[in-house]
């Protein structure tokens, strides 16, 4: 596959949007994303900047959550953003790249409250400017929750255009360059996140097929098993330990873009 196809968000959402909305750990990601956010209530008088929205799940579980929560979501695909304004008719979606855009709109500089950038940094080049040109929506000291993924590359990883994995020291020092202070840098997952992962590694191509024939996001009927199996086994993952392959950053917005 080359860099164009691999990069086409356009139809990767089209392709497995169902798979992506049902996905276990996507459904366990979205819970540890919530709790490092810490909104109460209803989340009444936040701003939640949703950096990379994709196809805006991440969005619903926020405003099933905390209903009063305002939502700005920003995505390089227009497939994603007419997705997820049918989804989370609430929330504002615009189709926006933070590789070439560095100001925001004047009605959105400093708005944001809090911050999601969540499976994003690992798809680009650099994904220090993506996140420094993103400051310029958050108000100072917006609080930013960041996530990317660790361990071994599938081969769908490689289909969807992931360039690398990361480590905790490289979310703390992405987050140091692209201008913010964080507060923690570590992983998340073990040991079922990672048992999951390692089952997505052995599927390789075929995974890749069923997605893009549309066939069955999911596989087969053993494989949907499996994944109401892992729904419940990811209740017990640890949500702080050296060897989870779910990398996880909390950081401040150190300094905003000046007028």
């Amino acid at each position: 596959m080359n860099e164009l196809q691999r990069d086409d968000w356009d139809r990767h959402w089209g392709e497995y949007n169902e798979g992506a909305s049902g996905n276990p750990a996507q459904e366990y990601r979205r819970e540890v994303i919530f709790n490092l956010l810490g909104i109460q209530g209803s989340g009444a008088g936040v701003r939640l900047l949703d950096i990379g929205s994709g196809q805006g799940d991440m969005a619903a579980y926020i405003r099933a959550k905390a209903p009063s929560t305002e939502i700005l979501g920003l995505e390089l695909s227009q497939s994603g953003v007419e997705i997820s304004r049918k989804k989370v008719r609430e929330a504002k979606f615009v189709k926006c790249n933070l590789l070439e855009q560095s100001r925001a709109p004047k009605e959105q500089r400093g708005w944001a409250t809090h911050a999601i950038c969540s499976e994003v940094i690992e798809h680009v080049d650099d994904p220090v400017l993506l996140l420094r040109n993103a400051r310029d929506y958050m108000r100072p000291d917006c609080l930013l929750v960041l996530t990317a993924p660790g361990g071994p590359m599938s081969a769908f990883d490689k289909h969807i255009g992931h360039r690398k994995h990361f480590k905790p020291t490289d979310i703390a020092e992405l987050l140091r360059q692209a201008g913010y202070s964080p507060e923690y840098a570590g992983t998340a997952g073990f040991p079922f996140f990672n048992v999951y992962r390692c089952m997505i590694i052995l599927r390789g191509n075929k995974l890749i097929e069923d997605v893009s024939t549309q066939r069955n996001p999911l596989g087969s009927p053993l494989a949907q098993a499996a994944m109401a199996v892992f729904h419940l086994l990811f209740q017990m993952n640890l949500q702080s330990s050296p060897w989870g392959w779910q990398m996880v950053g909390r950081a401040r917005c150190a300094k905003i873009n000046p007028d």
